[in-house]
């Protein structure tokens, strides 16, 4: 399937449609393997001990397989996860973004499935592994555009 929506498309969409995220969360690949998507790590994100709290790792996860998924079938704010598993691997570096490389493993027309792995930015040792199942909303009838389900 090809490329709808590239980086600079997700990011727009995701500072109209979830600012709350926009400033922590972005995407900075889009391929026709991957997404990779980034979470500039602050203060918020820290957990005692100086590691990235497990609700950050797995918010960027969410992000990055929503917006792999909107890379493929465009602005569609309101697929949503249906099915989530983490695994966390390891220990985080400490003053590191991390960075999310997802990647889509089936696109059907009511549901997608992909996976993602978490790295520490600039090491090559995954952090966490997650998987995601979403569902995506019908397309109406009258328009063949997604429904808005309202």
């Amino acid at each position: 399937m090809d490329i709808v929506m590239d980086a600079d498309a997700l990011n727009a969409f995701l500072a109209s449609e979830f600012p709350q995220v926009a400033d922590s969360y972005c995407v900075d690949r889009v391929d026709a393997e991957e997404l990779s998507a980034r979470l500039t790590v602050g203060e918020a994100h820290l957990r005692p001990g100086g590691t990235i709290s497990g609700p950050s790792m797995f918010a960027l996860a969410d992000l990055a397989i929503y917006c792999a998924i909107l890379s493929r079938i465009g602005p569609v704010a309101l697929a949503v996860t249906t099915n989530a598993a983490i695994d966390f691997m390891r220990k985080p570096a400490a003053g590191r973004d991390l960075v999310a490389r997802c990647r889509l493993l089936k696109l059907g027309r009511g549901l997608a499935v992909a996976d993602a792995l978490i790295f520490s930015d600039g090491t090559e040792e995954a952090v966490a592994r997650c998987s995601m199942t979403y569902s995506i909303p019908p397309k109406r009838r009258d328009s063949g555009q997604l429904d808005a389900g309202i």
